[in-house]
């Protein structure tokens, strides 16, 4: 029989689900993080020392442009005992005012760029905290901030660690210090690590990020003390990516229902208009028509049904694509500069596709090419990804920009290729997408997903630098065929002679005279391919069925149409 005493339950009530009820509590977002910290990119020490220069590199690139200010960052690496490295990266950007330091390098999910939709290089304000925080866990030791907003003010520097269980900035120590920069800042972090060279290497990603960069200058100093200098070749800074509002075809019903919970307005139609782009009067109408909804109606009250009904207008209602100007694209002419910069080849080719859409949200695919040189020709192309200017190392197999390389028929272009594989020959490809959200399969940043419509347009730039390449490549054998063709003529020109004289009766002293005449016809025609030879694909003088490559829509493989059915 269960005891009560003035309705109070005894614990003779206490059921197990009341003892698993008292253990339930809260998990923040720091504490999550710092026992998932492969889900961030630091899944061993190599990788952790990579990942906690580029997420301060990214920070350093960004602050700069917004400042309108030329990039130049300083990157050393000190190897303090056996894996213990420090880490430091220097910048000339605009500073960070005093009330922002703790919560941007010691706070997760706290950052400028998650709301917006403009092309920028971080998104979810996790990077530089979460390089904080893995230095405090493998080391101890806090980070040390120093940063200057301007000439006339004074120098800031700030110890400080992340509290993982209230994710909040814990400040250890503040002071002002003398500093001879006008503006910037300065992170110095220790932390387990382990520096070994290759494609997956900190030395890797700054050289490919000054590619995609080359409006930047990075001096960087590896754990060998030897110095590395990556110098701009472009003097003026990339177009400034302009915020946009969401487009309709991007939002999903859930989100329509929030923002139609918060909005302000006074009636849907208004709502249309002002909280999406690319929405006017006329269409905010035909939209609530399609719907049947009435356009007068209050965004607060509508019910779940409307606004699925809503949601139905929009996609049976055509609207204009979004803005392009929140994308910032490398453009073909800095794009080859970058390649020239940092990879010795014999042939450069490259190609921005026009602007397109992919739920709503608008992105632009550039491809680059650097071809021959000192790169091998027996073994798979050197492939280059990039996300908004930014290097993706990891993940190649898993990435969306691996399945477009794949799915082409690469033996059209001079390079062999088996089923399923990448292509062998000397060829480096550079791939990159400048889009205002990139869809990353993870929050460590490393892979594109598998969206259609952005394989496509991979497929499509490919193979543009892939008609240039072919013609380069024949015409390259075409040259080498002839001059071969010619050594041997020239190898019997003495015999020729001899000939010549003997048939036509001639005296010795026209052997000279012979031999003369001949090599002059010789070198007039060799004169003429080596004239060809330095811009084979200005020259008009090829095949019509290769001019025809690629022209047409890229062919789909058998995998991707069973994801699309």
């Amino acid at each position: 029989m269960v005891q009560t005493t003035l309705g109070k339950k005894t614990p003779e009530t206490q059921t197990k689900a009341h003892e698993l009820a008292g253990k339930q509590r809260e998990i923040g977002v720091a504490e999550f993080f710092s026992r998932n910290r492969h889900l961030l990119g630091f899944d061993n020490k190599r990788k952790a020392l990579m990942t906690t220069v580029k997420e301060a590199v990214d920070n350093s690139l960004d602050a700069c442009e917004e400042a309108n200010v030329l990039p130049e960052i300083i990157v050393d690496i000190i190897e303090m005992n056996k894996d213990r490295y420090r880490v430091i990266i220097e910048d000339n950007g605009p500073g960070i005012v005093k009330a922002q330091v703790g919560n941007i390098f010691a706070k997760l999910l706290y950052g400028s760029k998650f709301h917006r939709l403009k092309q920028s290089r971080g998104q979810q304000g996790i990077g530089i905290s979460a390089s904080v925080m893995y230095a405090q866990l493998t080391t101890g030791r806090p980070a040390k901030i120093t940063t200057k907003i301007g000439k006339d003010h004074e120098a800031q520097f700030y110890k400080l660690r992340i509290d993982t269980k209230t994710n909040k900035p814990d400040i250890e120590e503040e002071k002002t210090v003398e500093w001879d920069k006008d503006q910037g800042t300065r992170i110095e972090v220790d932390l387990e690590a382990s520096y070994i060279g290759g494609g997956q290497s900190v030395d890797e990603y700054l050289r490919e990020t000054a590619i995609t960069n080359p409006h930047a200058t990075i001096i960087y100093t590896n754990p060998k003390a030897e110095q590395i200098i990556f110098p701009r070749v472009i003097d003026h800074i990339p177009h400034e990516a302009q915020e946009i509002q969401p487009h309709p075809y991007g939002v999903e019903l859930g989100i329509l229902i929030e923002m139609l919970g918060k909005s302000e307005c006074k009636t849907l139609q208004q709502f249309l208009t002002t909280e999406f782009s690319k929405v006017s009067a006329t269409i905010a109408k035909q939209i609530c028509e399609n719907g049947a909804v009435l356009p007068t109606t209050r965004p607060k009250d509508l019910s779940r049904e409307s606004v699925e009904q809503l949601l139905e207008g929009i996609k049976k209602t055509k609207i204009q694509a979004p803005s392009t100007d929140c994308l910032s694209p490398i453009g073909q002419e800095a794009f080859e500069k970058g390649l020239k910069k940092e990879i010795n080849a014999e042939f450069y080719a490259s190609s921005t596709r026009p602007p397109q859409v992919y739920r709503g949200n608008p992105f632009i695919i550039e491809v680059g090419l650097a071809y021959g040189g000192q790169q091998p020709g027996d073994a798979p192309i050197r492939l280059m990804r990039y996300a908004n200017r930014v290097p993706l190392l990891y993940q190649q197999g898993a990435c969306g920009v691996t399945k477009a390389i794949t799915g082409l028929t690469w033996r059209t272009y001079g390079l062999n290729q088996s089923k399923g594989n990448l292509p062998v020959g000397p060829l480096t490809l550079a791939v990159h997408i400048a889009s205002v959200w990139v869809p990353f399969t993870s929050e460590s940043k490393e892979a594109v997903a598998h969206y259609p419509e952005i394989i496509k347009e991979i497929k499509l730039g490919i193979q543009e630098v892939g008609r240039k390449l072919a013609m380069y490549v024949r015409k390259k054998k075409r040259i080498l065929d002839e001059g071969k063709k010619r050594g041997y003529i020239e190898k019997y020109i003495p015999h020729v002679q001899d000939a010549l004289v003997q048939l036509l009766d001639l005296k010795d002293t026209d052997k000279e005279i012979i031999a003369e005449n001949l090599t002059v016809i010789l070198e007039e025609s060799r004169g003429k391919l080596e004239d060809m030879k330095f811009d084979p694909t200005k020259n008009e003088d090829y095949d019509e069925d290769f001019a025809k490559i690629g022209r047409d829509e890229p062919e789909e493989d058998e995998e991707s149409e069973e994801d699309e059915e």
